[in-house]
């Protein structure tokens, strides 16, 4: 999604397959450079962490932003930087969320935090879609608050086919498949089997996601 957005792949295809395709031109649908940009990641856990690990085959600056902001091994290892969230929506070229859905996070990207962003600034929402405020979202891009969204989740969830978003040519949409592939989905269902399997014979459950439960 973050390189879809920043050389503006979707937009291009349907300007070829609309014929509009007459020939090349040299600032034809200029987007902006990945190599050596900033990304801000809000977030640090597995998946942030695992976002920031591919970001260094770009040679990007990562910034991070966490409840838990601490000296982190790996982030020193990679060189990114923990930074309260306005610094990370103020430096930030990418603004990537990875943070989980809570009272504290719902909307956390709100109409205050995109006129933060710069002007250019992309934001790919691949965690959940309550985080941001899509009222304030569609505002930002039409009046150019921000330059691009790129969103694999909404509220609600599916959006509605007359969302006002779904005019813009700005923001790409896709239908939660950020970890749509053969592998994964094999993955997925092998852990919910393994889990099952566990549960039936009374063991711990090896892919437990509130583990806090097997000290009470």
């Amino acid at each position: 999604l973050l390189m879809a957005a920043a050389r503006r792949v979707v937009e291009g295809d349907k300007f070829a397959r609309a014929g509009r395709w007459k020939t090349w031109g040299p600032t034809l649908l200029l987007g902006g450079d990945i190599t050596g940009a900033t990304l801000g990641i809000v977030g640090f856990g597995r998946i942030g962490k695992g976002m920031a690990k591919r970001a260094q085959g770009f040679d990007m600056r990562v910034l991070y932003h966490d409840p838990l902001c601490r000296d982190d091994p790996y982030a020193a290892q990679i060189g990114a930087r923990c930074v309260d969230l306005d610094t990370l929506l103020r430096e930030s070229d990418f603004v990537s969320l990875h943070t989980p859905l809570t009272e504290e996070t719902h909307h956390l990207i709100d109409q205050d935090a995109l006129a933060r962003m710069k002007p250019t600034a992309i934001l790919i929402n691949t965690a959940r879609g309550p985080i941001v405020d899509l009222d304030a979202l569609y505002q930002a891009l039409r009046t150019g608050t921000i330059g691009y969204a790129a969103l694999d989740v909404t509220e609600p969830e599916p959006i509605p086919a007359d969302s006002p978003l779904l005019t813009l040519d700005n923001v790409i949409v896709a239908p939660h498949i950020a970890s749509g592939s053969v592998a994964t989905r094999g993955k997925m269902a092998q852990m919910a089997a393994a889990n099952l399997i566990a549960g039936l014979r009374g063991e711990r459950l090896p892919n437990c996601v509130n583990p806090e439960v097997y000290g009470r």
